[in-house]
């Protein structure tokens, strides 16, 4: 029915959009040229472009450049915009315009339409225009990375770095746990010398504690934006004071600090920062893996595996054989470790796409690295508190296992030498007798001199067994 519409006009000629839109007429051909997947740009970053172009509104006020009505309904409809009310209203597809513009257009649009309510106006009457009034100083060539920067710092510093955190304390806390568990270390998956079962924690509870450095790093990087390079980085059609008083302003609204690059030409056509802070998200990822992978193949069995610390029982395991538990929550930090691992693909290809002065892959790469971000950090939460927390050591069962390995023989090389520990080791794995018996049987060193060397915990301290 006519009356499902109302129309508008763009550069191009004459649009339909549906009458209850807050978006307008460049948005809806958008929404119809690009009909490619079910994804769209993230909560964060619709909350980042909010703040961005309530940040340039309060700057071009206060620059002159903007008058004051209009000024206070557009940062009112931005702020709208940042707490999610209007997220049903930008529907526009990841795979568009490679510089992102039709999701600027989309931001103005709504921002424009919702602010002409506020000022008693129709939707579509452009009684605070898009371009000339919201986009005013900008360009999609410089609001679109600099929101995709927001947008990274807000989840990094908002959700990733305080997950990340009390996984660290998790760690550690199991590390003091299991201080005192003696068991066998594995090198190749193979046995090897005697290791503490807190130590092994205490290296997990490391690897996390270096990947919030790295990531804090990144975070950092990422207060380096493009704003004020407009559409190739020369700053065309904004106040020369722009980009500080806009800055000042996002800082303020988002608590984290921004500043405008030294060269927007760099900023606009490379992704370099972007790509380096998603390293440190794709070095996590490795890191995250090593230790769930660890974690279920420490936990093998219950019979037939390593079985040497319990994981919390959290849901059947199988829908055929009764009473199988499988480490689920080691098998989806495992599954997010491989979609955080593509991501990075996707944006190392994308930044290979910074033509003459504009990258032109922009939505995607804001697309991998915010759902890098939100995955690592729901998954980090989920292995914390529902394995992490709840891990026990089974100390019997480390016992046994160290009590079989033939690895302990390591310890005899000072007293009788390789040649001959290495006779001690082979002949307690094939007899699948302790390395104690063996050289007991063999008569090569007395009791006393056996607890000097074969002391375990003294193993797994740095120095020569025996030594004062």
């Amino acid at each position: 029915m006519a009356t499902d519409y109302r129309n508008e006009r763009d550069s191009l000629g004459e649009v339909q959009v549906p009458s209850d839109a807050l978006y307008g007429a460049q948005t809806q051909r958008a929404k119809e040229n690009f009909p490619i997947s079910d994804l769209r740009f993230a909560r964060r970053f619709i909350e980042a472009l909010g703040h961005v172009k309530q940040a340039a509104a309060k700057a071009n006020r206060r620059l002159g450049l903007l008058d004051a009505d209009t000024a206070e309904v557009v940062v009112e409809a931005a702020q709208e915009v940042i707490e999610g009310t209007h997220d049903d209203q930008f529907v526009l597809d990841i795979f568009q315009t490679g510089s992102g513009t039709s999701t600027n257009m989309n931001a103005n649009e709504v921002i424009a339409n919702r602010a002409s309510e506020l000022m008693g106006e129709e939707r579509g009457s452009k009684a605070v225009h898009p371009n000339d009034d919201v986009n005013m100083s900008q360009s999609s060539n410089d609001t679109i990375p600099t929101s995709m920067h927001v947008a990274a710092r807000m989840g990094m510093e908002e959700t990733l770095l305080p997950a990340l955190n009390a996984l660290h304390k998790a760690l550690q806390a199991k590390a003091e746990e299991f201080d005192d568990v003696l068991k066998s270390g594995r090198t190749h998956l193979m046995d090897a010398t005697p290791v503490r079962l807190g130590q092994e924690f205490g290296g997990y509870a490391a690897q996390i504690e270096q990947s919030i450095s790295r990531i804090e790093d990144a975070s950092a990087s990422l207060a380096e934006v493009a704003l004020g390079g407009t559409a190739t980085g020369t700053g065309l059609n904004r106040h020369t004071e722009f980009p500080e008083v806009a800055l000042e302003a996002l800082s303020d609204a988002t608590g984290l600090d921004f500043f405008e690059t030294d060269n927007h030409f760099a900023q606009q056509a490379g992704k370099e920062l972007y790509v380096d802070a998603h390293g440190a998200l794709n070095t996590l990822a490795t890191a995250l893996l090593k230790i769930a992978n660890d974690l279920r193949l420490l936990s093998s069995g219950p019979t037939s595996g390593i079985g040497e610390i319990k994981l919390p029982v959290i849901q059947p395991g199988s829908s055929i054989m009764p009473g199988k538990v499988n480490p689920v929550q080691s098998e989806q930090v495992m599954m997010v470790a491989a979609q955080v691992t593509g991501n990075h693909q996707t944006l190392t290809v994308a930044n290979t796409h910074g033509n003459f002065e504009l990258n032109v892959m922009m939505p995607v790469m804001a697309h991998g690295m915010l759902q890098s971000i939100e995955l690592l950090a729901n998954s980090v939460e989920a292995f914390r508190t529902k394995c992490v927390e709840g891990i026990k050591a089974d100390r019997e069962r480390c016992q046994e296992l160290l009590e079989l390995n033939p690895s302990i023989a390591t310890a005899l090389n000072t007293a009788i030498g390789y040649d001959k520990a290495s006779e001690v080791a082979k002949k307690a794995a094939k007899e699948r007798k302790s390395v104690r018996t063996v050289v007991q049987e063999m008569g090569l060193l007395s009791e006393e001199e056996l607890d000097e060397y074969l002391d375990v915990r003294a193993m797994t301290e740095t120095g020569i067994p025996g030594e004062e």
